[in-house]
C-alpha cells in the first residue's frame, strides 16, 4: 500500500490523504452492518494521524473508527471528523476521552470537564459510546464524584460511557517492590458498580487476568471491547490478537454466543512499523482475526509473524 499522506521534513503529517471509495458493508441479508461491528482505533496507527486511520479503515473494510482524543488536532474537532467520515464512508462509532498520561494537557488539566467535552464530541459526530479510564490517584477530587458523573452524563445524553479496565503499575527494575495502585477508586471495574464497562484485553494481560472470565463477570455491563493481545508483561503491549496469551478467540466466540451487541475495536500498537506495508499488515491481520471468530461458525486463524519489532503502548 502506498503511503496515503505526505510527510514534511519536520516529521509532521499533512492531512490530505488520497480518497478511497467507501467499502460495501452490506451483509448478505441486506441488513447493513454486521451484528458485531469491528472498528479501528485511531491509536492503532500512531504516530500517524487520524486521517490515515480513516483511510486505512476504508481500504481494509473496517466498519467504523474509534477516535482517540489526543494532541492530533483532528481528533479534537467535530467538523474535521465529520468530514473524514464522509470522505471515506467510515463512521465514527466511539470516542476515547483524553484520559491517558500522554493526553493530560488536551482540553486543559481539569478531568471532569474533559469527560463532558468528550460526550459532546460524541454527540456531534454521531458516536454512541465514550470510553474513559478511571481517574488517576492524584485526581482525588475528580475520583470522588467520578461514578456519579458518569452515570448522570450517560442518563442526560443517552451516550454510553464505558469505564475501561486498567491494571496495577509494576516496577520493571526493582523486583520485590509492591505494585503502585495508580487509579481511584481502582483499576478493576469488577470491584465497582459502573453501569457500563469496556474490556481491554491487553490491559487484562498486564493485570494477570483472563479476558474470558472478565466477560462472564462483567455480564450485561460489558458494552465495548478493545481487541488486542498481551504476553503478561508489566507494560501495556497491545499486540495483534493471536500473538499473545489472552484467549482472544474464545472471547470473541463468547460474544457471538451471547448475542452481544456492541463494538469490537482493534486497538493495537504499530508505532515501530517501518513502512506503510508493515502497518497495514498488522491492521489487516487484526481485522481478519476478529472477523474469523465473530461469526456463528468461527474459522481458526493465526496471524502471521510480525514484520517489525514491537514497542509497548502507553496505557491506551
Amino acid at each position: 500500500m502506498a503511503d496515503q499522506t505526505r510527510t514534511p521534513q519536520d516529521g509532521t503529517e499533512e492531512s490530505q490523504p488520497l480518497h478511497h471509495p467507501a467499502p460495501d458493508r452490506t451483509s448478505p441479508d441486506g441488513r447493513g452492518l454486521p451484528e458485531i461491528p469491528v472498528t479501528l482505533s485511531t491509536a492503532s496507527v500512531y504516530p500517524r494521524r487520524a486521517a490515515y486511520a480513516f483511510s486505512a479503515a476504508a481500504e481494509l473494510g473496517y466498519d467504523g473508527v474509534e477516535v482517540m482524543v489526543w494532541s492530533d488536532p483532528a481528533t479534537q474537532d467535530a467538523r474535521t471528523l465529520r468530514h473524514l467520515a464522509t470522505q471515506y464512508g467510515v463512521p465514527v462509532r466511539s470516542v476515547h476521552a483524553p484520559t491517558l498520561l500522554v493526553s493530560q494537557r488536551v482540553w486543559g488539566r481539569a478531568p471532569a470537564p474533559k469527560l463532558r467535552r468528550s460526550v459532546d464530541l460524541a454527540l456531534e459526530v454521531g458516536a454512541s459510546t465514550v470510553v474513559v479510564h478511571p481517574p488517576f490517584r492524584w485526581q482525588y477530587k475528580y475520583a470522588r464524584d467520578f461514578q456519579e458523573q458518569v452515570r448522570e452524563l450517560s442518563a442526560e445524553t443517552g451516550v454510553t460511557i464505558a469505564v475501561e479496565n486498567m491494571y496495577p503499575w509494576r516496577p520493571r527494575k526493582h523486583r520485590g517492590q509492591r505494585d503502585y495502585m495508580a487509579y481511584l477508586p481502582g483499576w478493576d471495574p469488577t470491584e465497582h458498580g459502573y453501569d457500563a464497562v469496556t474490556l481491554d484485553l491487553s490491559h487484562a494481560a498486564c493485570a494477570g487476568q483472563d479476558g474470558l472470565e472478565l466477560v462472564k463477570v462483567f455480564g450485561d455491563r460489558l458494552r465495548h471491547v478493545h481487541l488486542a493481545d498481551g504476553s503478561g508483561a508489566a507494560r501495556d503491549e497491545h499486540l495483534v490478537p493471536g500473538r499473545g496469551r489472552q484467549p482472544c478467540d474464545l472471547v470473541l466466540e463468547e460474544l457471538v454466543s451471547r448475542g452481544w451487541r456492541g463494538d469490537v475495536v482493534v486497538e493495537i500498537a504499530t508505532r515501530k512499523a517501518r513502512s506503510p506495508h508493515e502497518r497495514r499488515a498488522d491492521l489487516e491481520a487484526s481485522l481478519t482475526y476478529a472477523r474469523s471468530y465473530l461469526q456463528p461458525e468461527p474459522k481458526e486463524y493465526h496471524p502471521p509473524a510480525p514484520e517489525h519489532r514491537h514497542l509497548p503502548a502507553d496505557a491506551w
